[in-house]
């Protein structure tokens, strides 16, 4: 009998060693195959700009293609949770815009923890947003917005990629620090959001600079200002909302980089160290500082203190513009 337990030991311990030795190897050879990079928004916005730019440099790095896999909807919450209930092996990531950030505040029932159900691999940019009209709006700068906009209340519309989202709070933040009163247009996701001001069918919009530098080049768009705390090298004659005479009114937001909780360390280092340099490479730093981003390629522990900092950060500007959970 002794004997018998005593194989029955050995063997679950040989089990348990070989599994280890198995896993450390798997973790040691990442990555074998194609990364999935879930986009939990709609094709055409700055996720989509971001990962272009990145993934060539990255998928070198790292040995691997890395491919996008556009999973829209509810806010980004559709394509946030699947990653969430991924298999933490390194292989099913997630690209967040900024409602990623903004959502605990704005909804009761989140099917996911933003800070518990996920692992940080790296701030990717930290992007400030503009307030943009379409060229028919007679305004040529915020001050002419806001008395246009309350010599006409609930006459001018705004346009965001949806309840909740960052264009949605800057538009409902401006109304409730300026007294006056626009209506929201939700769209799913940036980029139908942008073709609809562009063509005109909303008046103006709160939008990631990078997505619509080409749009405002081109004269199909105006930029009356940037939402950061200060000018962005890139535009250094575009005023701030604050020098517009709305003071401290600052927005911007970033992108994050995420794996489903419990990620190896060994895996989390490379894909984080893939990051880092790919945000190192020169001519990626002058591609995003012209279009209007900040390269950051912080260490994990940096992205996670972060993403606690900017859960709060959105909780009290929701609270300021008197958005509630729902």
């Amino acid at each position: 009998m002794r004997n018998r337990t005593l194989h029955a030991v050995v063997a679950v311990a040989a089990v348990f060693t070989a599994s280890i030795a198995a896993d450390l190897a798997a973790q040691q050879q990442y990555p074998t195959k194609i990364i999935r990079v879930v986009n939990p928004n709609q094709p055409g916005g700055n996720s989509d700009v971001l990962f272009r730019l990145l993934s060539p440099k990255m998928g070198e790095i790292l040995g691997q293609q890395l491919v996008i896999d556009y999973r829209p909807g509810a806010g980004g919450n559709i394509g946030a949770e699947m990653v969430s209930k991924a298999a933490p092996d390194g292989y099913t990531t997630l690209i967040a815009a900024a409602s990623f950030l903004i959502n605990p505040s704005l909804l009761k029932n989140l099917p996911f923890d933003a800070v518990k159900d996920f692992t940080p691999l790296g701030l990717i940019v930290d992007i400030p947003a503009a307030l943009l009209t379409h060229p028919s709006l007679p305004v040529k700068n915020v001050k002419e917005l806001i008395a246009l906009a309350k010599a006409r209340p609930g006459e001018l519309n705004f346009s965001s990629s949806g309840r909740g989202a960052l264009g949605h709070l800057s538009g409902a933040l401006l109304s409730s620090m300026t007294g006056i009163n626009m209506v929201h247009i939700p769209y799913k996701g940036a980029g139908p959001a942008i073709v609809d001001l562009v063509a005109g069918h909303v008046q103006l919009s709160f939008v990631s600079i990078p997505a619509v530098v080409g749009h405002v080049q081109a004269g199909r768009l105006r930029m009356l200002a940037q939402c950061g705390a200060t000018r962005f090298p890139s535009f250094p004659n575009l005023p701030t909302m604050q020098e517009s005479g709305v003071p401290g009114f600052v927005v911007s937001s970033g992108f994050s980089f995420l794996g489903p909780a419990g990620m190896p360390q060994p895996i989390v280092a490379k894909l984080n160290g893939a990051l880092a340099q790919t945000l190192r490479d020169p001519a990626i730093r002058k591609t995003l500082i012209d279009r209007g981003a900040e390269p950051i390629g912080n260490t994990p522990a940096e992205h996670a203190a972060f993403i606690k900092s900017e859960i709060e950060k959105w909780r009290q500007i929701a609270r300021s513009a008197g958005l509630k959970p729902e």
